[in-house]
């Protein structure tokens, strides 16, 4: 009995295949497919339980309040303007100059105009390159 159990089991082993075991990643990050990416966010913004705080914000917004916005944005590009064209005239011309609490200096050099912007109140430093 024990022989014709063990030659039972010897065929059944005999008959079974095996296969190699390949690993292929999700995250397209690591190499998965990448039509995983969109549903994998989805999933992930699903379960992210934090909210941003500037979200209700920009919520609120209308187009009221962007009108108002991009106005106020205008008339200080122009004021700007308008002092910058009455100090310096039409061209920039080297020289420092004060503006509130901003010190501007202008430098003409072998890259071109070079503009240095420092802020008096926080010592914060800008140079903007103006080519030739």
């Amino acid at each position: 009995m024990k022989f014709f159990i063990t030659s039972i089991m010897l065929f059944f082993v005999s008959i079974s295949f095996g296969q190699q075991l390949s690993y292929k990643p999700t995250n397209p990050a690591f190499g998965g497919n990448s039509f995983n990416y969109q549903w994998l966010l989805s999933s992930a913004d699903a379960q992210n339980k934090f909210t941003d705080p500037d979200a209700r914000n920009r919520d609120e917004r209308n187009g009221l309040n962007d009108f108002a916005e991009n106005l106020n944005r205008q008339l200080l590009g122009q004021l700007s303007r308008t002092l910058l064209g009455s100090q310096l005239g039409d061209d920039l011309q080297p020289g420092s100059f004060v503006f509130g609490d901003l010190a501007v200096e202008i430098i003409e050099s072998a890259e071109g105009l070079v503009i240095n912007i420092l802020d008096l109140n926080t010592g914060e430093q800008t140079q903007v390159i103006v080519p030739n």
